[in-house]
């Protein structure tokens, strides 16, 4: 197989690629090649503003998405397949944080995080993935929405609002919710699950630490306060504030420290 002679022509491919299992597939294969030195220019290309998506699951609005309930196996079943969405859609944020912002002149430190954050987003899709098939489901069983995308598009034009709307809130959430996620797992005997959902939780730290540094890269470049400067995007960004409680111990091993949020809780917002 020919390799892309550039980073951003393998992200775009990805990008462009409609059947899920392959946009793993290339995820493994290109970021592999770039860390071999395989590929080795980040290039440049505009991606597309939607990523290509297959034909199910069914895209319904966030508002009319039925509500799981855990105690059952179909309610199990549909906290699997969510995650999964949310994990094919990360795959995607991966390779666009890679090919939409190339002019800002970033170090190859960047791609590289990004790079690596693309390959565990798909192989996350993947554990849920045959998880589902353990329950003879398969990803697009079940509805989904496209909250995640609509976070991409509403950030595309600037990266420092990119980081702060995806790995410095939506991600974060995320390690908020999954210990009692896993914890209600293992009491419901369904260990298979909880381990699985427990070794994603782990493996989104350094994602978010990755959005957390370069962040303050970004704004420190910009002769700007990183703290002051998040509390003003996330204002802009995400009405309402944002809702404890915080896992604030996987938060502050990401880099993402109490004074970044905690003073954008809903209730002193709305103070």
């Amino acid at each position: 197989m020919t390799l892309p002679n550039h980073l951003c022509d393998a992200a775009c491919e990805i990008l462009n690629t409609q059947d899920a299992n392959e946009k793993v597939r290339l995820s493994f294969l290109y970021s592999k090649a770039w860390k071999d030195g395989l590929i080795k220019d980040v290039g440049q290309r505009i991606p597309p503003l939607h990523a290509a998506r297959p034909l199910k699951p069914e895209l319904i609005s966030p508002t009319t998405m039925p509500r799981r309930r855990l105690g059952s196996e179909m309610g199990r079943i549909s906290l699997v397949h969510a995650i999964a969405h949310i994990e094919l859609n990360a795959i995607d944020l991966a390779w666009d944080i890679i090919a939409r912002f190339t002019s800002e002149n970033l170090p190859k430190e960047y791609y590289n995080d990004w790079v690596q954050v693309a390959e565990d987003e798909a192989r996350h899709f993947q554990m849920l993935n045959n998880r589902l098939a353990d329950f003879d489901h398969t990803y697009g069983d079940l509805v989904a929405h496209n909250g995640l995308w609509d976070a991409a598009i509403k950030t595309k034009d600037d990266l420092m609002a990119r980081l702060t709307l995806v790995p410095m809130i939506l991600e974060p959430r995320g390690l908020d919710t999954t210990p009692p996620t896993v914890e209600r797992l293992h009491r419901m005997g369904d260990h298979q699950t909880a381990d699985i959902m427990e070794q994603i939780g782990r493996e989104e730290i350094p994602h978010v630490r990755a959005g957390t540094s370069w962040f303050i890269y970004m704004s420190e470049r910009r002769g700007l306060e990183p703290i002051p400067t998040y509390h003003n995007y996330v204002r802009k960004l995400f009405k309402g504030g944002l809702r404890p409680p915080f896992n604030k111990e996987a938060r502050s091993q990401a880099g993402l420290t109490p004074d970044f949020y905690e003073p954008l809780t809903k209730a002193q917002v709305v103070a």
